[in-house]
């Protein structure tokens, strides 16, 4: 996943890595929240560039804020993703490096 999505006022706010990058407070803001599954999906057939992570979850999480953040659930097992599930915010490689070496991190959730 190469952005995230959250709700603030009502509007739903996409970021992108360049971003992220640029909007670090917000990223470490978030790093440890904690939330709940609101909805998720699977994602079988990924966009270019993530070929090899799929298949893999991507989840709506409502945090105890009252966010909503869009992001990959990772070290999920079928049992943890439900509606209703407690998740946390961290920091995770997004995908494989590029051809000039970057890694690419980014928010994913983690169940707990």
């Amino acid at each position: 996943m190469g952005s995230f999505a959250y709700a603030q006022d009502d509007k739903i706010i996409m970021i992108s890595p360049v971003k992220i990058w640029r909007h670090q407070k917000k990223v470490t803001q978030l790093l440890g929240k904690k939330g709940k599954i609101i909805s998720f999906t699977i994602i079988r057939v990924p966009p270019a560039g993530y070929e090899t992570e799929a298949p893999y979850p991507v989840i709506l999480a409502e945090l105890e804020t009252g966010e909503r953040i869009t992001a990959q659930l990772v070290y999920w097992q079928k049992e943890n993703l439900k509606v209703g599930q407690k998740v946390e915010a961290c920091y995770r490689r997004i995908r494989k490096p590029d051809s000039e070496g970057i890694i690419p991190y980014g928010i994913k959730f983690r169940p707990i």
